[in-house]
């Protein structure tokens, strides 16, 4: 049996069923099953485990490229690092999803490099994984995506797009100031997906400051009430991840927030 595995006829016949992926774990499950006394059955159930696996894991791959998601920012690549403090429960209850059924929004606060454009990011893989459609941008480019819609008169179908995506993360939020038309669009986007689709938001800023960075009070008191209304707040804390990291080493814990993008 282990023999042809490696034989043509066998390698055509798997990529004739497009099945070519069961090579990556086959020698492994034949001798588990030669091990253990597997029936028939059971070891071909295992085996079409393996490949339903890898085809969940390669097309979940693919929806969080396309979603903008970092693939090194998921929940089981999230450190635990002591000096950063949260509500630990609150960030379980998140990673549940129930929160993304009752289009309940998620607002991700706290200072520089705590962590907060990770734990968005894992919210996302994890939207994904259950099939929700997903987005993730940064504030500033956003922004620019609608105003180069605005430019090529495509803007009202840009805006039906971002209303319409089941979860949609905008990181770094408030970083700068929004002018009149950026505020405009804000209100604009937050009122179309209030009570319909969830929204998480990443900022160095409390959201009652978030008013104070918009160029029409009025309209971002509006936007602000909505965004925070039954919102879940996750609150991070601690020192910047570029204090925590010994010189000389390397970037990894840049993941921990939003990498080289200044929050």
């Amino acid at each position: 049996m282990t023999s042809m595995l490696t034989t043509p006829e066998f390698d055509q016949l798997l990529r004739a069923l497009k099945l070519s992926g069961i090579k990556q774990t086959l020698p492994e499950r034949l001798a588990l099953a030669k091990q253990r006394g597997l029936s028939h059955a059971v070891f071909l159930e295992l085996v079409l485990a393996d490949e339903h696996s890898r085809r969940e894991n390669t097309s979940a791959g693919q929806r969080a490229r396309k979603a903008g998601l970092d693939p090194t920012m998921r929940v089981e690549t999230w450190s635990e690092l002591d000096d950063v403090c949260y509500d630990r429960a609150l960030w379980s209850d998140l990673c549940g999803g129930a929160w993304q059924r009752g289009a309940c929004n998620v607002l991700v606060l706290g200072p520089v490099g705590v962590g907060k454009t990770h734990l968005a990011t894992a919210l996302g893989h994890s939207a994904i994984r259950r099939r929700i459609p997903t987005l993730f941008l940064r504030a500033d480019k956003l922004f620019h995506r609608l105003k180069a819609a605005r430019l090529d008169n495509t803007i009202e179908a840009e805006h039906r797009r971002l209303a319409a995506t089941k979860l949609l993360i905008i990181d770094d939020f408030a970083l700068r100031g929004l002018d009149a038309t950026q505020t405009n669009d804000f209100y604009e986007l937050v009122v179309e997906r209030h009570r319909h689709y969830p929204t998480v938001i990443t900022s160095n800023r409390d959201p009652g400051e978030w008013i104070g960075q918009m160029a029409d009070t009025l309209l971002a008191q509006a936007a602000v009430d909505r965004l925070t209304a039954g919102a879940h707040i996750l609150i991070l804390d601690g020192p910047s991840y570029r204090q925590r990291r010994p010189a000389g080493t390397g970037p990894s814990l840049d993941t921990q927030d939003g990498a080289d993008h200044a929050h």
